[in-house]
């Protein structure tokens, strides 16, 4: 697992699971970037200031992005990337647990099926 932060020019910060998107076979060519189970970064500043310490303390939120699609691999053109950077320890860290826990979840539910889901929204 190679788990990045990357800042796209539509100024989300974006941590996933990369891989290179090449062409060529000799000459290889980066043309763009699969994110595996991508997820927008937000800082979120600390409103409880009653202590000098937590003045400057912070809250980082993960959302899913593209939450609608079905597909767990988004490709992203290169040109779209701003810059590939490594995420702090506890960042990564949470990244990765929330990770584990979806694909938990996942394994222990696909047991069932879909076939009894039904949108009745009329």
């Amino acid at each position: 697992m190679t788990v990045k932060l990357v800042l796209l020019k539509s100024g989300e910060d974006i941590i996933a699971d990369m891989q290179e998107m090449v062409v060529g076979e000799d000459d290889q060519k980066v043309v763009g970037y699969f994110l595996s189970r991508p997820f927008k970064t937000r800082l979120m500043i600390s409103d409880n200031k009653s202590d000098e310490k937590e003045k400057n303390s912070f809250n980082i939120n993960l959302i899913p992005w593209i939450p609608l699609s079905k597909d767990k691999i988004i490709p992203v053109p290169s040109d779209w990337v701003v810059t590939i950077v490594e995420p702090v320890d506890d960042l990564k860290k949470m990244y990765e647990e929330v990770i584990l826990k979806n694909e938990q979840r996942n394994s222990e539910g696909s047991d069932s099926s879909d076939e009894g889901d039904s949108d009745n929204s009329d």
